[in-house]
């Protein structure tokens, strides 16, 4: 056994590229070996700007053999009766390209039949390598590829080489004009001479350490972090906590080196919003905070080279932000010029989407849809504060500043409302309604901001699923996953009980001038269907899926009710009785559902058996509890009190018929039935959920 080494080298490859394709070569080259039949240790894969490499330790010499087996026609029928082969056996060995006397009379599951064992010999690995790598390579898919004037071969930049190594022997593969040998490189300039390799992977680690190349992403990270925190030591203060730039800078460079900038002082009079992204976004950098979490005028650099003369360096980084940020000042200035309100007339010119107008229609509808639905929440106190809020909140679209940094639109109009002096709960809604952004991201700090985000989203879900687009696949042009997910977060976390649907009619109602596909009730359901389908997998992720689908089946058009019925139902399934319960429940579901429309009271005197008498005795007495618990929407309580019919229910159908011939008495015992179901019907579908009691319990009557 000896270690594969493969490494593809190349111009800088863009940074979002390289951590999929390390992953696709860690999975390709481990699916392509098991199916060549070669044995293996540990595969692994890592990558740089300038390389992607993967290795596979212990590698067998040769591929295990391959043994298949063909089965032909009975032996009874493959001969007739003087021993001559008929059609079937000599059609058989043809297809087979064997002789009918070499056939084998094999014992098969479907009895004695003619046969071929075959035994595939193993090819030693360097007579498969080559083919295997070279779809390896030829595999890797990007994002966007570039075709070099070899048009047959793609690759995400082109590529300058190519190192091969199976037990310290090259292998060959060919991607256009570049063949494999056993030679890669350093760092472009620090090390730019090739280097001989043995194949192994702690040889390559350590002669690309020597040549100022950290090979290891994970390694390369730390030794950015590292870096970053003694620059922003020496600046006297703390860099500004950004896992993503990290992780972005760590496949920019090989060799990281943190160089320590500032810029003028005057420049934190910007917003601190600015500055940051002005840093982080175009230019990379890394913000430099005091102690009580301050921006100050420090900022932090990565370079890809060791410097050697830091001042020279110091002054490249800071020459260049000096510009973006003097850019942003007068953006900045001039935007003050104008207020916020004079900007809403301008929104009139600026198109939302084509079918539901404009950026001026779209902010009257969300003022609109935020009022009703405060309303619904008793919160008419927050009204006017709230039209004001739905009103500006996009006006900072046509500002300079927006223009130049789109990731920062309603983070500028907060800070534009409050150097107006409006009042700081609307400045705080108008920065806050595109709040969350993203899983991890802040929540609104209250109602205003809340009910704006959720007209806001409930607006382009509703509007755009209603003139007819959709997100398939992968594909989600209009946002619409993150729109829906972004209203489930805000009404748990604000802990809203509003109808889903009736927010839905009450946007449709603004949406009266524009032609949608298909009629209220149809666009209606279709939001509601989608939204469904985001809850269940954002809460498939932490509960059973089981579970899930028998809550949502029961209801999600109070979202936060339905959170909590789930809640509930996790909890009940820890118990011992669990099982039971849920069979006795679905059966109960079961027979109600079957059962005639309609019906009428339980009528106590046509209950004759013991049995069914008990249940009512019972069924009142928990119908009473959870009246006064459903108030509450005390789900675990109601739970834990219809669980005390089991008893009674199982010794109902063990000792009852339902189906009784008798009429009035089936009736009479449906409609018992359909109490019970009343019971447990809107907190969650029992059919639903995954129990069974074990072989040869719980055989009751039908």
């Amino acid at each position: 056994m000896a270690d594969l080494l493969f490494e593809i080298g190349a111009e800088e490859i863009p940074a979002g590229f390289v951590p999929p394709a390390v992953k696709q070569l860690e999975e390709d080259l481990a699916r392509l070996l098991a199916e060549a039949r070669l044995t293996h240790g540990e595969v692994k894969a890592m990558g740089t700007p300038r390389r992607l490499v993967v290795w596979a330790r212990d590698l067998a010499a040769r591929q295990a053999d391959a043994r298949s087996q063909a089965l032909g026609p009975p032996v009874a029928s493959a001969f007739d009766a003087e021993g001559k082969p008929t059609p079937a056996a000599l059609g058989f060995a043809r297809s087979q390209g064997i002789e009918v006397g070499a056939l084998e009379r094999i014992d098969s599951p479907k009895g004695l039949r003619l046969g071929v064992n075959r035994v595939e010999k193993g090819k030693k690995a360097e007579q498969v390598l080559p083919a295997l790598l070279s779809r390896l390579l030829s595999g890797l898919r990007f994002k966007k590829a570039m075709r070099s004037r070899w048009d047959e071969v793609t690759f995400a930049r082109p590529v300058r080489w190519i190192a091969a190594l199976h037990g310290g022997k090259p292998v060959k593969v060919t991607h256009g004009e570049v063949k494999s040998g056993r030679v890669s490189h350093g760092h472009r300039f620090l090390a730019p001479r090739a280097i001989a390799l043995k194949g192994t992977p702690e040889d390559y680690l350590e002669k690309m350490a020597r040549a100022h190349v950290i090979v290891d992403p994970v390694v390369r990270k730390a030794a950015i972090e590292k870096a970053l925190a003694a620059a922003a030591r020496r600046g006297g203060g703390v860099v500004r906590p950004d896992p993503e730039l990290v992780e972005q800078v760590t496949y920019l460079v090989e060799h990281p080196t943190a160089v320590l900038g500032q810029f003028e002082k005057s420049n934190l009079a910007l917003p601190p919003e600015v500055v940051v992204t002005e840093m982080r976004n175009h230019q990379r950098y890394f913000a430099v905070v005091d102690g009580a979490g301050r921006l100050t005028n420090r900022f932090v650099a990565i370079s890809a080279t060791p410097v050697k003369d830091a001042r020279v360096a110091r002054n490249g980084y800071q020459r260049v932000l000096r510009a973006r940020l003097a850019d942003a000042r007068f953006f900045f200035e001039e935007d003050r010029k104008r207020t916020l309100e004079s900007r809403v007339a301008d929104l009139g010119r600026r198109t939302y989407q084509a079918r539901l107008g404009t950026e001026l229609q779209r902010v009257e509808r969300i003022g609109a849809v935020a009022a009703a639905l405060a309303r619904d929440l008793g919160k008419e106190a927050l009204l006017a504060d709230l039209g004001l809020a739905a009103r500006l909140c996009k006006a900072d679209l046509g500002t300079g500043m927006v223009g130049e940094f789109p990731e920062l639109q309603g983070i500028m109009g907060g800070h534009y409302a409050r150097l107006e002096g409006l009042a700081p709960d609307v400045a705080d809604a108008i920065e806050d309604h595109y709040r969350p952004l993203g899983a991890g991201e802040e929540m609104p700090r209250g109602d205003l901001g809340a009910l704006v985000g959720l007209s806001d989203r409930l607006h382009q879900l509703v509007g755009i699923i209603g003139v007819g687009e959709k997100a398939t696949g992968g594909a989600d042009p209009f946002g619409l996953r993150r729109a829906a997910i972004g209203i489930l977060r805000l009404l748990l976390d604000r802990g809203y009980h509003l109808s889903l649907g009736a927010a839905i009619e009450v946007t449709l109602d603004g949406l009266s001038g524009v032609k949608l596909a298909g009629d209220r009730t149809q666009v209606t359901g279709r939001v509601l269907e989608f939204v469904r389908g985001r809850l269940r997998a954002l809460w498939s992720e932490e509960f059973d899926v089981d579970l899930v689908e028998a809550v949502l089946s029961a209801g999600h058009d109070d979202v936060v009710d339905a959170r909590q019925r789930l809640q509930a139902l996790a909890m009940v399934r820890r118990r011992e009785d669990f099982v039971p319960l849920a069979v006795a429940f679905k059966r109960v579901a079961n027979i109600q559902e079957k059962a005639p429309p309609g019906g009428g009271e339980v009528d106590p005197a046509l209950l004759a058996e013991p049995a069914e008498k008990a249940l009512r005795v019972e069924l009142e007495r928990v119908e009473r509890e959870a009246a006064a618990l459903r108030t509450r929407r005390d789900y675990p309580a109601i739970l834990r009190a219809v669980a005390t019919l089991e008893p009674a229910i199982g010794a109902f159908f063990d000792g009852v018929m339902v189906m009784a011939e008798d009429p009035p008495v089936r009736a009479n015992r449906l409609a018992l039935m359909r109490r019970v179901a009343a019971l447990f019907a809107d907190i969650a579908d029992f059919r639903k959920i995954q129990a069974e009691l074990p072989p040869g319990a719980g055989q009751r009557k039908a």
